[in-house]
């Protein structure tokens, strides 16, 4: 029992060293694993820098008309979304009484005004005393002043168009009884619009008044629109050390809206025969940033992982500022496999090219 124990112990360690070496021998000539990846060749060229943002359009003027008095609507003069003009009239509140009142003053303000001249001469010649000529003098003027009050309430009774603008939809109805305070409409100029956003205080030299702006918008992907800076902010925001910029864009085809969010590209002076590279040709990591360079090794296409410093990113492309030179075959994609010194294979990128066919759902 003893030799035969020791028989098949001794021939399951035999299998296992005979299996190991197969394996090993395998694996010495085994051919090298050749990783398929997309390239592009590094140039140099023009780079456009850019500083970054992004804010929410406003307009030129905004404002949401409310009434100053309480009262019942007696006339609505405009439709929603309508275009009106500067002092266009748009809502107007019953003033019967403050009306009637008015004329009541006003009828008694000739009386008023000839008593008043007529003790003034008198007190002159000294034929009336100073208290009847004070009294004379107060009743004038206390009705004029009277008159003056309720000529301004009646303007504020007629609701009109501060500026020259687009009204939005109307919240008051003929008849309806308001507050004051009550909102009846929003009224927008919309001609120039306004983009407010912050840059790191860093970034101020190398703004000034006057300046292009780019501003994109979700609404309009395709579309770039042209702004200039307008306005800069005097002071730094002590907490977050961002400065506020205004930027003015014109908007005569009313495409822009408050309220949009929006990006905006500062344009800075364009800085010649520098690298740029796509944004996937970038590997990331703890240890900084790196791409793999294509080389020939005795005729053998291998990918050199390299460290790159890379400075501004516009959309999907980054400025490499070291690392990479003109000429360089950079690998775009298919970095995930790789290692410094392995070996690659050079295949067509097919991912952005459209089908000739687009396949039925």
């Amino acid at each position: 029992m003893l030799l035969i124990a020791l028989v098949l112990f001794g021939s399951v360690i035999g299998i296992n060293m005979f299996k190991e070496k197969k394996i090993s021998e395998f694996l010495a000539n085994r051919p090298e694993p050749d990783y398929p990846v997309t390239v592009i060749t590094a140039k140099a060229a023009n780079w456009k820098p850019v500083i970054q943002a992004i804010g929410f359009i406003e307009p030129h003027q905004g404002v949401t008309l409310s009434s100053e008095q309480s009262g019942v609507i007696k006339k609505i003069s405009f439709e929603s979304g309508q275009k009106v003009k500067a002092g266009q009239p748009l809502v107007e509140l019953d003033s019967d009484i403050e009306i009637a009142n008015l004329q009541s003053s006003e009828a008694n303000l000739p009386a008023a005004a000839a008593k008043y001249k007529r003790y003034k001469d008198l007190y002159q010649k000294g034929s009336v005393s100073q208290e009847d000529f004070d009294d004379a003098q107060a009743s004038y003027l206390s009705l004029v002043a009277q008159i003056k009050s309720l000529k301004a309430t009646i303007d504020q009774r007629d609701i009109k168009a501060p500026f020259s603008g687009v009204l939005g939809i109307r919240n008051v109805y003929l008849g309806q009884y308001v507050q004051p305070g009550t909102e009846i409409v929003q009224l927008e100029d919309t001609s120039v619009m306004r983009l407010v956003f912050t840059i790191p205080q860093n970034d101020i030299s190398k703004v000034q008044v006057g300046q292009e702006v780019d501003i994109s918008v979700d609404a309009y992907p395709n579309q770039v629109f042209k702004g200039a800076i307008k306005a800069i902010e005097p002071a730094v925001d002590s907490q977050s050390g961002l400065i506020q910029i205004q930027a003015d864009i014109p908007n005569s085809d009313g495409k822009l809206l408050s309220g949009m969010f929006a990006r905006a590209n500062i344009l800075l002076p364009e800085v010649p025969n520098q690298v740029t590279l796509p944004q996937t040709a970038i590997t990331y990591n703890l240890y900084g940033d790196n791409v793999y360079i294509v080389r020939d090794v005795d005729g053998v296409k291998r990918a050199k992982q390299e460290v790159v410093t890379v400075g501004e990113r516009t959309g999907g492309v980054a400025h490499i500022l070291s690392g990479v030179k003109p000429g360089d075959v950079v690998v775009t994609s298919g970095q995930i496999h790789l290692s410094s010194d392995s070996k690659v294979k050079v295949v067509k990128d097919t991912a952005t090219t459209p089908p000739a066919k687009i396949p039925m759902l």
